[in-house]
Formats: structure tokens, sequence, C-alpha cells
């Protein structure tokens, strides 16, 4: 798997569990899960920051984004 797989795998993921923190304290719960998944998100988006030449910059996120779905669907 591309580096690419894992940086917007690992950016979903983080985005995916936002919604869950949000509802785990507004239910006063503690949000365990969520919080081990935003860990595996932020890790698979530094393995694949820190071994790309260069890294990532914030603009080319999206072209990034647009590429790898188009990639999966083909």
């Amino acid at each position: 798997m591309s580096l690419d797989y894992y940086f917007i795998f690992g950016l979903v993921l983080a985005i995916l569990c936002v919604p869950a923190i949000i509802s785990a304290y507004s239910e006063n719960r503690t949000p365990r899960f969520s919080a081990i998944m935003v860990v595996i998100a932020g890790g698979l988006m530094a393995y694949a920051a820190s071994n790309k030449p260069g890294g990532y910059e914030l603009g080319e996120i999206p072209e990034l984004f647009v590429t790898v779905v188009g990639q999966i669907i083909r």
C-alpha cells in the first residue's frame, strides 16, 4: 500500500472519530474507543508523513484525497 493510502485512511478515521468523542462527552461517558481510534489515526498519518520525502503540505491534501478515492473506486 502506498503512503498516500495510509495518510488518507488516517485522516478519514480521525474525522469520523470527532462525532463519537462529542457524543461520549455529551452523555458523560469516557471516550475510550474514540480516543484509541484517534491515536491509531494519528499514527497512520504520522507514519505516512515521516516516510514520504518532503512530507505532505496542506494544499495537496484535497488532490491527494481525490486521487486515492479514484484509485480505490477504479
